[in-house]
């Protein structure tokens, strides 16, 4: 049966009225889902030591300090409540649930935890991102469960540029993003590819169409990954290049999701989705249905 990592603790990292990265991303996702049959799974803290492989201990005090003293600003983009701190672990910790349960249990999951963390990088907290939480699932699938290659794909409309950096100098891990550019955050560039090749990048026009998109997924990034041949394949999934995003400028609509997802279990039988962006409830929600029922199929 497949499995959702979530917990309404995720709604308790408290972003502001208007700010797009909000509570209601998850509760309106885990709403959707309630009808299917699916294993809820509840998350773990990720400990400071697990932490430490992808960020220094320095940066995590200071998200530790600032959430203490009543919250804050990471950036412009990226701010603190008082419990975000704990909400922040709890989500990364999440991730860690779900490599255990693909690798142990042979069950695809889908991880919906908030906030997201692609753009966090080694020591700085930015772009709605507090820790990495998919870059940190590799290094657990590679140190903790000793798989010998763990791939990243990161089919947000933005480029995961903390992800990048903190994959791109590790042979046993690869990194495959297609991304509007310019978009933010300006990071992407196709001819980066990684200190042993394992970096892909595909920037793409904004309002590139669906069909345009779907023929870069089967080619370049359906052989590179193939090629790669990872024994687990995490998905840094964004849901914000629809139609009706307010944040880019891209035309998918929720069932390309489903096409992707097809096409991503023919490289390995079990994967590892976990959410990042999309900031329209209605289709956010609606794509999240279409990944996991095809999952469950």
């Amino acid at each position: 049966m497949v499995a959702i990592v979530y917990s309404e603790k995720f709604l308790l990292h408290e972003t502001g009225r208007h700010h797009p990265e909000r509570p209601a991303r998850v509760s309106a996702c885990a709403e959707a889902l309630r009808g299917l049959p699916l294993d809820w799974l509840a998350p773990r803290l990720a400990s400071l030591e697990e932490l430490a492989w992808i960020h220094p201990r320095s940066y995590l005090s200071q998200v530790e300090h600032l959430a203490q003293k009543g919250g804050g600003m990471l950036d412009a983009d990226t701010p603190l409540s008082p419990a975000s701190y704990e909400v922040a672990r709890f989500s990364a910790g999440a991730w860690l649930v779900g490599v255990d349960q693909v690798v142990d249990h042979k069950t695809s999951t889908f991880v919906l935890a908030r906030p997201p963390g692609h753009h966090a990088r080694p020591d700085q907290g930015m772009g709605f991102c507090i820790f990495g939480n998919a870059a940190l699932a590799a290094y657990y699938a590679i140190k903790v469960k000793k798989l010998n290659r763990v791939a990243v794909l990161d089919w947000d409309v933005h480029h995961g540029n903390g992800t990048q950096e903190m994959l791109e100098n590790q042979p046993q891990m690869a990194y495959c993003s297609l991304h509007q550019l310019p978009c933010y955050p300006g990071t992407g560039f196709a001819q980066e590819e990684g200190l042993y090749k394992n970096i892909l990048n595909i920037p793409l026009a904004a309002g590139t169409s669906r069909p345009a998109y779907r023929q870069v997924f089967s080619q370049p990034v359906i052989p590179f990954l193939a090629e790669f041949a990872p024994d687990l394949l995490i998905i840094s999934a964004g849901f914000d290049a629809t139609r009706a995003d307010p944040l880019a400028q891209m035309l998918l609509e929720p069932e390309d999701y489903a096409y992707f997802t097809q096409q991503c279990l023919a490289i390995t039988p079990q994967l590892l989705i976990g959410l990042e962006g999309g900031y329209d409830l209605d289709a956010l929600s609606q794509s999240v249905v279409q990944v996991v029922q095809t999952l469950i199929l």
